[in-house]
């Protein structure tokens, strides 16, 4: 297997995916290194982002979806946020920021345990700042950083980086200039390591 860098490979996500989620608890596991984590704002990529549902019964066949992968994955069981899709601008915001500080992988953990594991809205900086302590970021500190305009900019930067490479929908993982889109890929992205 290659080395143990995060060089070669990334897994770009937005905590407003469930798919991520799944893809992420995952990834490490699968791939056999830890990859670099990427935050970008899903409704930037081409997809256009999670919720968009023609109807309700379209919701309740991707939620089934979803659960059912959650569960053959051996993770918690799904707890949907209300609202789902939950407005993550700011955990987003936040995840850029621990990326800058070495801390994206435990927080964007938290996060995603938060959102779909015990089911809170990310759209509440409370629950954001949760996941942001069990990833021992200081509260003040992750206001002040995702306040800032340079925080937003590497967002909006990584998100257009990522649409550049390739990058369609979350969660997607890259690996040299192989992009492997949704967590049915981790396996295919992992024998491109290999």
């Amino acid at each position: 297997m290659a080395g143990s860098s995060t060089d070669s490979a990334r897994i770009y996500y937005d905590l407003a995916s469930p798919d991520a989620y799944v893809a992420a608890e995952r990834v490490v596991g699968v791939l056999g290194i830890v990859p670099e984590f990427v935050p970008v704002r899903l409704g930037g990529l081409a997809a256009g982002g999670v919720g968009g549902f023609r109807c309700a019964e379209e919701e309740a066949i991707y939620r089934a979806d979803v659960e059912r992968r959650a569960s053959a994955r051996e993770l918690l069981p799904v707890r949907w946020p209300d609202p789902f899709p939950a407005e993550t601008d700011w955990a987003m915001l936040v995840a850029t920021y621990a990326k800058q500080t070495g801390r994206v992988v435990a927080y964007s953990l938290a996060a995603f345990r938060q959102a779909f594991a015990a089911g809170r809205d990310l759209g509440e900086r409370d629950w954001v700042l949760v996941a942001a302590a069990a990833a021992e970021m200081h509260p003040a500190a992750v206001i002040k950083s995702a306040e800032l305009r340079g925080t937003r900019r590497r967002l909006d930067e990584a998100t257009a980086a990522a649409r550049a490479a390739g990058v369609r929908d979350v969660p997607a993982v890259r690996v040299g200039d192989a992009v492997f889109h949704g967590d049915e890929a981790l396996e295919a992205a992992a024998g491109a390591i290999a």
